[in-house]
């Protein structure tokens, strides 16, 4: 059987502290190791050791016996596990018998801290938000446009207005916690008498119950429904581009405003362009005449076509630029461009009259029996 540690030593305080020295180390380490807050393994376990802890040097009588025989001075009649499962009294409730509030398992001890303490009538809930997956083509991400989305959401019940109520009928205060929403019991345990507050199980925190429920939503208040919906698309967005639609999620809950909707866009990919930021880029091929004397060429772009002027000599791989033929930007003035990247196609037929043009032009130009390796020299 492992030796149990220090109190002490867990609380990381001497036998000298003072109780508000003692209070204030518990606090930093619950609220470190609070298995609510601290997802780590161990975290459960070293909780339960500094709750141990606290409930002993927290109380006068205690300390003093513990100070003088140690752990075997401390009737402890619930092991660490037990009151942490719930077979003795709860490590909250120990804690409001040495003065705190609290309210309830999991989250009262961060209550007692750092809020009011206590439970509390269950309110009002903001509806959940809502994702809708929306593929478009490159040519409506770069214009924008209006669609219209069909979808499945929960909405507030049109007959009972939300309520939960059968028309013509109310709700009532709830007989069990009196509309408060929470119930408090007391316990006798070796520790003294302790007095919890939990959430009320007859009513589940709402302060009332409903004799007759609505035949439509059957007391809940909400309803399953399809949602259409125009949506309109700005120009530049791109994929993971995410707009939000406000109020337009799931309904809310006891009076709360409904979520949001978020769209969440795709754009299809294009046969012959690509995007860079916001500008559009793609490919022209032209043959090795017009590269080397020049020409005049009409190029697709997103708003139709354009006539672009090839200078002569123009190279392989050469990129030329069309100002504002790119995508628009989202969050400011002005447009990309578009890059037109240079193909020179080289002819792979040539008839006999082509090639002695071409043997003439070598001629002239100097190049007919000049031999030079990759790297220039002859």
């Amino acid at each position: 059987m492992a030796t149990k540690r220090d109190y002490y030593e867990i609380l990381g305080v001497n036998k000298n502290s003072s109780s508000d020295d003692i209070k204030s180390a518990y606090r930093k380490l619950a609220m470190q190791y609070h298995p609510d807050r601290n997802k780590a393994p161990d975290a459960e376990e070293k909780f339960k050791e500094i709750s141990e802890a606290y409930a002993v040097l927290s109380d006068q009588n205690k300390r003093q016996q513990y100070d003088q025989f140690g752990h075997s001075g401390i009737d402890m009649r619930y092991s660490q596990e037990d009151i942490f499962r719930g077979a003795a009294p709860d490590i909250e409730d120990i804690l409001r018998g040495f003065g705190f509030g609290g309210g309830g398992r999991g989250g009262g001890i961060f209550d007692t801290f750092f809020s009011e303490g206590g439970g509390r009538r269950e309110g009002p809930r903001r509806g959940s938000d809502m994702l809708y997956e929306l593929a478009i083509e490159f040519e409506e991400a770069a214009s924008g446009k209006k669609v219209d989305l069909e979808f499945p959401r929960t909405e507030t019940c049109d007959v009972c207005h939300g309520s939960g109520a059968k028309p013509g009928t109310s709700t009532k205060t709830c007989p069990a916690c009196r509309g408060t929403g929470q119930v408090n019991r007391t316990q006798n345990t070796p520790f003294g008498r302790f007095m919890t507050t939990s959430t009320c199980g007859t009513c589940r925190g709402a302060g009332n119950v409903i004799d007759a429920p609505c035949t439509t939503c059957h007391g809940s208040g909400i309803v399953q429904k399809k949602r259409k919906l125009e949506v309109k698309i700005p120009p530049g967005v791109d994929s993971g581009s995410r707009l939000r639609v406000s109020s337009e999620g799931e309904a809310g809950q006891k009076g709360g405003p409904p979520g949001d909707l978020y769209v969440e866009l795709y754009v299809k990919p294009h046969k012959i362009f690509t995007r860079h930021e916001n500008d559009v880029v793609m490919e022209a091929t032209i043959s090795f005449t017009q590269a080397a004397l020049g020409d005049e060429i009409l190029v697709p772009t997103l708003d139709g076509k354009a006539s672009m002027k090839i200078p002569f000599g123009t190279q392989n791989g050469q990129v030329f630029r069309l100002r504002g033929k790119g995508f628009p930007s989202l969050h400011m003035s002005g447009k990309g461009d578009e890059l037109v990247k240079i193909k020179v196609e080289v002819p792979t037929k040539l008839t006999e009259r082509q090639k002695q043009l071409l043997k003439e032009f070598a001629e002239i130009s100097g190049e007919k029996g000049r031999k030079k390796g990759i790297f220039g020299f002859l």
